[in-house]
């Protein structure tokens, strides 16, 4: 499967989605299509697998970062494993962001996110109480832009400035619920 994965990877970035076939992919890989259609039943499942194995990737990068350090500080490394989650070209981030979210629907934000709860659950001691729509917050703000990102390649954003953005976003939301119980 990682040979599959990796081959896919290299031919999106060649030649993008369009010229992306499993035919290709089974070549790249060195497997015959029969055995990479025992695993996928097209392009479109392989997309969705790498991306849900990198999302789940940088769930456990994130669970470990807010049990290591849940401070407010611990904010970058947080916002840097959301923008790593889907490296490559713009189109390769929106083909494996399109697989997730066409695969998953609107359940795969909740997917995650109840993973990433249970990830932490006992294990992170938060010096904020977080309610529920407060983790809904954070947790799909930077996820929602980064799909925004991904959608609107021709904007040619800046990866050093959206990632300071999204940590001004997100610490400045922390922060004022840190001011909100505090008062």
């Amino acid at each position: 499967m990682e040979a599959i994965f990796d081959a896919t990877f290299q031919l999106l970035e060649a030649g993008g989605l369009e010229r992306l076939t499993t035919n290709h992919i089974a070549q790249r890989a060195g497997v015959s299509i029969g055995t990479l259609y025992q695993y996928f039943g097209g392009k479109q499942e392989i997309l969705a697998a790498m991306a849900q194995r990198r999302a789940e990737v940088a769930r456990g990068r994130i669970a470990e970062t807010v049990i290591a350090a849940p401070q407010v500080g611990s904010v970058r490394p947080i916002v840097q494993a959301l923008m790593a989650t889907f490296e490559g070209s713009p189109e390769t981030r929106k083909a494996l962001l399109d697989a997730l979210f066409d695969r998953g629907g609107d359940a795969v934000m909740l997917h995650h996110h109840q993973a990433f709860l249970a990830a932490i659950a006992g294990k992170a001691q938060l010096n904020l109480d977080l309610s529920p729509e407060q983790l809904f917050v954070l947790t799909h703000a930077v996820a929602s832009l980064l799909r925004a990102v991904a959608a609107e390649p021709d904007l040619n954003l800046s990866p050093t400035v959206l990632e300071d953005e999204f940590v001004l976003l997100m610490e400045s939301y922390l922060s004022a619920l840190i001011a909100r119980e505090r008062r």
